[in-house]
């Protein structure tokens, strides 16, 4: 099979995958919502936030060069793995004692603690499937690893929800969690074993241990810093202000969380065309960057203005009790357009050879996050943390975008137009919202508004056909 078709066969594949799990993710976190409540919806996010942050301990970024070393000689497969799986064992043994220490060092609640604890079994077997799907997309195969996630949700869903109907409340909810990652673990394993042919086995060899360390440590970095500025916020939260708080939040991370599949889809695309350019094509590589924020900036601005205006009614799908998530969930969308925006840009860093650029500005931003959580949530707990979550999004567009022009022939003009003219179709669109949301039903109003959107956008010369099929072409090298 081609390389090329290669690529774009998995992309379609994880393309697709990435949709379905962000579907079935926030079924199942709406249902949960419904069904929890904030202060049990805030237990159950804790306990999965405390463990995530110390999953990155388990791996150092072995995976992301597990898989480059595989791509480059897939016949030291065996021999890669071994000594990750070497490196990984003793790591995910203090990780285990160092989450089952500092939950008990803090005095948590009995119950909480019981959820950390299935949790942090899925921190350890989430870890070791991500090993083996990674020395799978060494071999170019990423359609098994999207199939399992998928099933991963599934099962999720119906073990997780099944448990809460018939009264077994969040520990059961927390175990489906843990059988999810059991399968994940052992289809992932069964893969690599059956499939690949590659027999798993420990080995410690020093000059491929010494490797695997001096090529991971900017992949570890980058990785710690991103996860402490994801979930740290949540942790926080619980310490400083409770579970309610931490329920209410949940609101608008879930949200941004799930939206987040845009860029990510369109980025996995893309960064394979910008790492040829940079080589080939500078000029394109320039037009290519100029254009995927504009369509980023297309993409956020009706969602910002939408959710802004029906987030009263959005939050009812989670049941009275959230009422009081409104305000974070605005806040928070208006960082949506920062985030989108910063998937390209952290994309052409790193297909331009600017990756240790790319974790300076996490880790820059992830210190300021925490230090800025610290501040503001004692005073305005969940509204903080989405404050925090706004500036931070703005601080890390800053640190990328003054780097850009150094690196390419960057005309920022053409994107603060295109900017422009999408915001202003937005306010369209959302007088719109604003004065029927009374009348129509939100399942009408919200496709009227969004034909509106782009009909205006196309009017106010926003897009054009050609920006269409040039961006489809940049996606074939």
């Amino acid at each position: 099979m081609p390389k090329i078709h290669n690529i774009a066969k998995n992309t379609s594949y994880l393309t697709l995958a990435l949709v379905m799990q962000k579907v079935i993710s926030f079924t199942y976190f709406t249902l949960l919502a419904r069904y929890l409540g904030p202060a049990d919806l805030g237990k159950y996010y804790f306990a999965i936030s405390f463990t995530t942050i110390f999953a990155i301990f388990i791996d150092l970024g072995f995976a992301n060069v597990l898989t480059r070393e595989i791509a480059k000689d897939q016949s030291k497969a065996q021999r890669l793995l071994g000594n990750v799986l070497g490196l990984k064992l003793p790591l995910a043994l203090i990780a285990i004692l160092a989450v089952l220490g500092l939950i008990n060092v803090f005095h948590y609640d009995p119950f909480v603690k019981i959820l950390v604890y299935i949790s942090c079994v899925s921190m350890v077997l989430d870890s070791f499937t991500l090993t083996f799907f990674s020395a799978a997309r060494g071999f170019h195969n990423l359609k098994f690893e999207s199939i399992s996630s998928v099933i991963f949700q599934l099962i999720v869903l119906v073990i997780g929800y099944s448990a809460l109907l018939m009264g077994g409340g969040l520990i059961p909810a927390m175990a489906a969690l843990a059988l999810a990652s059991l399968y994940n673990f052992i289809y992932s394993l069964s893969i690599l074993v059956h499939k690949l042919k590659i027999a798993v086995k420990i080995v410690y060899d020093k000059p491929i241990i010494k490797m695997i360390v001096n090529i991971s440590w900017p992949f570890a970095l980058f990785a710690i810093f991103q996860r402490l500025y994801t979930y740290l916020d949540s942790v926080l939260l619980a310490f400083f202000a409770g579970d309610v708080q931490v329920g209410l939040y949940q609101i608008a991370f879930k949200i941004i969380f799930a939206l987040q599949f845009l860029p990510m889809a369109f980025t996995a695309s893309l960064y394979p065309a910008m790492s040829s350019y940079w080589h080939s094509n500078r000029q394109q590589l320039a037009i290519s960057f100029e254009r995927s924020l504009n369509y980023l900036s297309i993409i956020s601005w009706p969602l910002i203005i939408g959710v802004l205006l029906l987030a009263d009614k959005i939050v009812l799908l989670f049941k009275s009790g959230f009422g009081t998530a409104v305000l974070p969930l605005q806040i928070s969308m208006i960082s949506l357009f920062f985030i989108f925006i910063n998937f390209p840009i952290g994309a052409l860093l790193n297909a331009c050879d600017r990756q240790r650029r790319n974790t300076l500005n996490m880790g820059i931003v992830a210190v300021f996050s925490v230090i800025l959580n610290l501040v503001l949530i004692p005073r305005w707990q969940a509204v903080g943390a989405s404050i925090t979550v706004l500036v931070s999004s703005i601080l890390m567009f800053v640190l990328g975008i003054t780097v850009i022009s150094r690196i390419i022939d960057y005309r920022p003009v053409k994107n603060l137009l295109v900017l422009l003219k999408s915001l202003a179709s937005a306010v369209i669109m959302g007088a719109l919202i604003w004065f029927g949301k009374e009348y129509i039903h939100i399942l009408i109003l919200i496709p009227t508004g969004g034909i509106l959107y782009f009909y205006f956008l196309y009017l106010f010369g926003g897009f054009q056909k050609e920006d269409i099929s040039s961006v489809l072409k940049s996606f074939k090298l």
